[in-house]
């Protein structure tokens, strides 16, 4: 049986042995006669330049602009060597860490054994990012975002060439639009220019230039998705364009130009769940970084307008109750003292409608668009009071620092006292020396501080919190608790009453309406 089988096997094999010594034999031959010939196929050749146009080519416009985007790079300046009871930069005893920042191996990295200090350690020059800029002027004016330069100790600029390094000079910076101004010594670069940001559509071609992830200069296309983003979180004055064109770590900073070369923006941040691109870019329009930049070389800091005033959107209820034509205005719940408006007699519970002829998308909008204006700059107002339009001329005040303390939850409250009828289910008391310290309000709040708001009510309904400050009570001043108790007696028959409140240092009107049974 084990003869037979190997028999088998013999035969079987033989016929494949067979076909494959036929198989090379012939690969053999055709190759030997393929080198004979010595043939190559026959390829086209089109070696002419191509005419480029707007149509098929961007590099005309990209020659045009890439000298003025540049290369920006970080140094801090740090202590190694020395660590005191397991301080110090672990990282230094990371061998790649180390060659990447060009780190000797003779260099003293952390000490280990007692935990004693080792001593102060010796001061370094180490690089932590990369940025991109534009240039703005032939003397060396760069911009840049805050966040590429704010926390440096040295700023080297890279021009195009790669090769050209300088140091460049913070002249100033600005987080609430994130942009920034550096200065190189130079003469005889090439600036970049400006267009009107303003006049850009949805659907516009725009083309990202910058540095990302220390590539050197990279050009990506896309088209201006979105304009006048402004809840993006991204700074407290942000307004930005959004684009689909390319944008990564290391744009910041760089230059988003439409098809002709012009600067429409400055690159500054990505939505990404990644960390790369997803088509959704932010930069900063070339209006508001120029208006950032000239402030901050005249004047050292940013001087933003101001009109003085608290604003809120209109509802349904609120239009309905200020008798507003619709719901597009923006109400005026509270006049800073001292301020533009109070001075042109703008009042809370007017609507504006236009800005200077221009109906604002929402209160960002009207917020910026007036924060891009300078101190004493006039401005007109289209509002409704009453019902009724009419027209006020204001002239901005310079915008104050922001800073609003938030209040302590669950202070106690001396003596609360109940609110009956429409307003019933809140409890409201006196404010204090006490409760104005637990909830950090300011001595010029005046108004009777709720305690309590049962849930089961018709303020709660209407989002009435407790901590909230009563301000006024269908237009009538409330200034203690007596007062808020008085008055929602007298509004007790109504099926609706208009509370303006103070939360958090912002004033706003709520309207409260009588439950239906």
């Amino acid at each position: 049986m084990a003869g037979c089988q190997t028999a088998t096997l013999t035969m079987k094999l033989r016929p494949l042995t067979h076909s494959l010594r036929l198989t090379l034999f012939a690969t053999f031959a055709f190759s030997a006669l393929a080198l004979a010939e010595n043939k190559l196929p026959d390829i086209t050749v089109d070696a002419a330049p191509m005419a480029r146009t707007h149509e098929n080519s961007f590099a005309p416009i990209v020659e045009k602009v890439s000298p003025s985007v540049v290369t920006i790079s970080i140094s801090k300046n740090v202590r190694i060597g020395g660590r005191n009871q397991g301080g110090g930069n672990p990282l230094m005893d990371d061998p790649f860490f180390r060659k990447f920042f060009g780190i000797p191996d003779d260099e003293p990295s952390s000490p280990r054994g007692n935990g004693k200090d080792s001593g102060a350690g010796r001061k370094r020059v180490m690089p932590v990012g990369l940025g991109s800029g534009v240039i703005v002027s032939k003397d060396g004016y760069i911009i840049t975002n805050n966040h590429v330069v704010d926390q440096a100790d040295e700023i080297t600029v890279t021009l195009a060439d790669g090769k050209t390094e300088l140091k460049a000079t913070k002249i100033g910076s600005d987080a609430g639009s994130d942009i920034a101004v550096i200065k190189v010594d130079a003469k005889d670069l090439k600036p970049i220019t400006f267009t009107d940001s303003d006049k850009i559509k949805v659907g516009d071609i725009a083309l990202a230039i910058g540095n990302p992830f220390a590539l050197r200069q990279t050009v990506t296309k896309g088209i201006i998705s979105a304009v006048g983003r402004n809840q993006t979180g991204m700074s407290e004055f942000g307004n930005f364009i959004q684009t689909d064109a390319s944008i990564n770590p290391g744009n910041s900073g760089g230059a988003l130009v439409d098809a002709l070369g012009r600067l429409v923006g400055i690159n500054s941040a990505i939505f990404s769940q990644s960390g790369g691109s997803m088509g959704i870019g932010f930069a900063v329009p070339s209006n508001q970084a120029r208006s950032v930049m000239e402030s901050l070389i005249k004047f050292g800091k940013v001087q933003r307008g101001f009109l003085g005033i608290q604003m809120q959107p209109l509802d349904d209820k609120l239009a309905k109750e200020f008798k507003a034509p619709d719901k597009d205005g923006i109400l005026v719940a509270e006049v800073v003292p001292g301020g533009g408006a109070e001075k042109a007699g703008v009042k809370s519970g007017d609507i504006i409608v236009k800005l200077n002829g221009q109906r604002p998308d929402d209160i960002a909008a009207l917020r910026n668009s007036v924060a891009n204006m300078m101190p004493g700059t006039k401005v007109e107002l289209e509002i409704y009071r009453n019902g009724k339009p009419q027209n006020i001329s204001v002239t901005l005040v310079e915008r104050p620092s922001a800073g609003v303390a938030l209040g302590a939850p669950g202070a106690p409250a001396p003596a609360p006292v109940k609110v009956p009828d429409v307003l019933d289910g809140v409890t409201v008391a006196d404010l204090n020396a006490e409760l104005r310290k637990r909830f950090a309000i300011g001595d010029d709040v005046k108004g009777a501080l709720i305690t309590q708001v049962n849930p089961d009510s018709a303020c709660a309904d209407a989002d009435v919190r407790a901590g909230d400050i009563i301000v006024d009570i269908d237009g009538k001043r409330v200034a203690t608790s007596d007062d808020a108790v008085k008055l929602s007696e007298e509004v007790k028959t109504k099926s609706s009453v208009r509370l303006r409140i103070n939360r958090k240092g912002q004033t706003q009107f709520v309207v409260v309406e009588e439950r239906k049974e």
